[in-house]
């Protein structure tokens, strides 16, 4: 015979509801573990949409990495200034041929007969 008996004499009403239908123990605490992770649904959205508009909001400038206050570039313009740059300081020159080298380049060899 066990030491201790398996049916105490003052046992709590709840513990007999318990031990006779456990789904009522069971089925509130799975639906607050669901409702739970609804609610904390909601909580990280949250999260990541204002972590998103953070990310989207940057302009050109800060995307690049440049200063605010650089100088505006023009295509057009820089199309022109390096195109007078260029005509100049340009001269036509010559270089030297290797030795052996006739000075207009070899011939074209003979059609074969």
């Amino acid at each position: 015979m066990p030491t201790f008996s398996s049916n105490p004499l003052n046992a709590p009403a709840y513990s007999r509801v318990f031990r006779k239908y456990p789904a009522l123990f069971g089925v509130p605490f799975v639906l607050l573990i669901v409702g739970a992770s609804f609610g904390l649904q909601q909580f990280t959205q949250t999260r990541y949409e204002l972590h998103d508009q953070k990310v989207t909001a940057m302009s050109k400038e800060q995307e690049l990495g440049l200063a605010k206050n650089r100088r505006k570039i023009d295509i057009r313009e820089e199309y022109f200034k390096l195109s007078a740059a260029a005509a100049e300081d340009w001269e036509p020159k010559r270089i030297e041929r290797p030795k052996g080298l006739p000075e207009w380049g070899v011939p074209p060899p003979e059609p074969p007969a």
